[in-house]
């Protein structure tokens, strides 16, 4: 009889990557029975041989954070699994009912959410602190007696180590199977871009003020954070300059990527943004283009080591503007830089490696009967 897994998020969309074409298929491919429990409202369907369930379309924090857990608590029972594998924070109140009924529970965290929170514009600067260090409190509370945790940097995983033994590092690299050919750059068009989650501490604004320096277009893909934001910047002159996309399939994202002459990421210096690992860094990479980047120690490292970029200050729109000349002018340099991320990526920063890493641990779980 085929272990049974099932997947648990609260905001994640049905197909969103590190979930759903990542995690849930690379073990169904093995022999699991996999399930995936979403909020999306979208109904119940199944996609490549995993069940997908939805508890309902959630409408704010408030249901997200109270309501929404208990919904998908329902349905995980029902299921029987021997696996639950949880993707959001707010999940970990379920966590022990799910331990007691006899199943391995799984957190992934997807981010160091504690400091997180000190970088969120919703949270009132008064209450950061408290609520950073309140939820810290509660995550160690119920991570130290669940199975195993799923670390999405090694920095996630370096705090919870030290909290539960059972810890691992799966970095959430590009599928090899997306891996285009690249353009050369004789035949790119003369624009960079920015794809993923579209907000002021992700660069929106330097952005826009780089603009002004630069003989380029902007090619934009993804959400806005909010409307005010989407206004805000739409009054900005050099919004003209901007191609802007909306959220597009993901192989219009490689379409975008390997038709630009670089990848834009001007992450702001936030606590949960220095020791990140953005995807859209590798997926820049598998694209075969250079990576123009906020200087944090870790993106340093990455990027310096394998020669794929250009590391900015995220705040200076003229050493943003800089970067992207350098890369408009030496067409030869740009190119080596995204042949080697590109070479990087096909031998190290890949899912193919990562995802034997989840498959163990499932194996480990139920070999085991803690």
């Amino acid at each position: 009889m085929q272990a049974r897994v099932v997947h648990l998020t609260t905001t994640h969309a049905r197909d969103e990557v590190r979930i759903f074409h990542k995690e849930c298929k690379s073990v169904v491919k093995v022999g699991y029975d996999v399930h995936l429990i979403v909020a999306d409202g979208q109904g119940n369907d199944e996609v490549n041989g995993i069940k997908r369930y939805s508890v309902g379309l959630t409408r704010g924090r408030f249901q997200r954070v109270f309501i929404q857990p208990w919904k998908i608590y329902l349905l995980a029972r029902k299921l029987r699994a021997s696996i639950y594998h949880l993707h959001e924070p707010e999940l970990l109140i379920i966590a022990p009912i799910l331990k007691l009924m006899g199943a391995h529970v799984v957190y992934d965290s997807h981010e160091d959410v504690p400091r997180a929170v000190l970088g969120r514009d919703w949270v009132n600067p008064l209450l950061k602190r408290l609520l950073s260090f309140s939820f810290e409190l509660f995550e160690n509370s119920i991570v130290r007696r669940i199975s195993a945790i799923v670390a999405a940097t090694p920095h996630i995983a370096l705090r919870f180590s030290k909290i539960n033994s059972r810890t691992i590092v799966i970095n959430n690299f590009p599928l090899l199977s997306e891996i285009y050919t690249p353009l050369e750059s004789s035949k790119r068009s003369a624009y960079i871009c920015y794809v993923g989650g579209i907000s002021r501490i992700r660069g929106l604004f330097e952005m826009m003020r780089t603009l002004d320096l630069v003989d380029t277009k902007l090619v934009l893909a993804g959400p806005f954070e909010d409307a005010n934001t989407k206004l805000a910047v739409k009054k900005i002159s050099s919004w003209s300059k901007v191609n802007y996309m909306g959220i597009v399939s993901r192989n219009d994202v490689y379409q975008i990527m390997t038709q630009a002459c670089a990848g834009l990421l001007l992450f702001y210096p936030e606590p949960n943004h220095i020791n990140a690992q953005p995807n859209k860094m590798f997926e820049y990479m598998s694209a075969g283009i250079p990576v123009i980047a906020s200087d944090f120690p870790l993106w340093r490292e990455i990027i310096k080591g394998v020669g794929c970029g250009i590391l900015v200050d995220p705040l200076n729109p003229e050493a943003i503007a800089n970067a992207i000349r350098r890369v408009l002018e030496n067409p030869e340099e740009a190119e080596e830089m995204g042949q080697r991320g590109r070479k990087a990526v096909e031998q190290i920063f890949n899912w193919d490696v990562e995802s034997i890493k989840l498959i163990n641990l499932y194996k480990g779980l139920l070999n085991s009967t803690g």
